[in-house]
């Protein structure tokens, strides 16, 4: 289900939210339950951060008015100290309001910076959207950390993968770095998977710009729509190559989608998903080909599945591992 606070009016809400946590801990006392209150809202979405942040930043960048005009803003009637919070908050609005007519709130908006750290468990999914509006789905095992800054937005893969809908911006690019590689992007779709070989990257929709660690000449992979290609360990970056990025990314609805994979490949992928991996007995057995759909959060059931459909058998080892052995 769609969060609603990544739609526009979604965000109205935020901000509103934002700017009376903004006032109110301003006040001369705030006690240890509303500081909790508010630290916990602070870490609930990406985007209650973001909006605080900015609001920050305004606030401080009214020390760039004139004396004369921020003190003609904040010149209110007495009111009585029942009606303070609301007086603040009318003063803070000014504030900002003219923060708005300088063009503060867009300069902020750009360099506002943000971190972010996600992970995921064995068999977990999780989708996260960061304060551009871009939006991160991680599959199982997975591990990333987000970091922005005025003219970049960076995300460290350091596990698993991850499909990024990257809201486009031309003068702040979105780079994917997964050690012996980096992604760059200014906005598309695309599927990047980190593993102990090197690294795969998928494009669903728009361009991006594929790098191996430490390439001469600034040399990198282009890739469109329904291309991949692969960075070994070394950071070498292979030619792109046609994919079928449905079928590929279909992790992101519970499916392992095999489409005349070989035994190797289909028991390294179905690894990612179980406490103990399945591996083949001998490269004669990895060979074979399989071409099936099964569900993730149901890896037994392939495993049930494979000696009625290939000439093999399934036992499992003393660590509890198990290994795909010919019949």
């Amino acid at each position: 289900m769609m969060d609603t606070r990544d739609c526009a009016c979604g965000r109205t809400v935020v901000r509103d939210e934002a700017a009376r946590w903004f006032v109110r801990l301003r006040e001369p006392v705030v006690d240890a339950l509303e500081r909790q209150q508010f630290e916990a809202w602070l870490a609930e979405h990406p985007q209650h951060h973001y909006e605080f942040q900015v609001l920050e930043g305004m606030w401080s960048a009214a020390d760039l008015l004139p004396a004369a005009r921020l003190q003609a803003l904040c010149d209110v009637p007495p009111a009585r100290n029942t009606r303070r919070p609301i007086l603040r908050y009318a003063v803070a609005a000014s504030v900002l309001a003219v923060a708005l007519g300088l063009g503060l709130f867009s300069a902020m908006d750009q360099s506002a910076t943000y971190t972010g750290e996600f992970t995921t468990a064995l068999g977990e999914r999780r989708q996260v959207t960061l304060p551009d509006g871009s939006v991160i789905d991680l599959n199982s095992r997975s591990h990333l950390q987000v970091r922005f800054a005025k003219q970049r937005r960076t995300v460290e893969l350091t596990e698993g993968e991850a499909l990024f809908s990257v809201e486009h911006d031309a003068d702040r690019p979105f780079v994917v770095d997964s050690g012996s590689g980096t992604v760059t992007v200014t906005g598309t779709r695309f599927d990047v998977r980190r593993d102990a070989e090197g690294t795969r990257v998928v494009v669903e929709q728009g361009t991006v710009k594929v790098q191996g660690r430490d390439a001469a000449d600034n040399h990198f992979v282009s890739l469109g729509a329904g291309m991949g290609t692969r960075v070994d360990a070394a950071g070498k970056v292979a030619t792109a190559y046609p994919v079928d990025a449905a079928q590929l990314t279909a992790w992101r609805s519970g499916k392992l989608v095999f489409n005349n994979a070989s035994l190797s490949e289909v028991a390294a992928e179905v690894s990612r998903y179980r406490e103990k991996p399945l591996r083949v007995a001998n490269d004669k057995v990895g060979s074979l080909r399989l071409t099936s759909v099964f569900k993730s959060d149901n890896t037994d059931a392939l495993v049930k599945a494979l000696p009625s459909i290939l000439p093999v058998a399934v036992r499992t080892l003393n660590d509890g591992s198990q290994e795909i052995i010919s019949k």
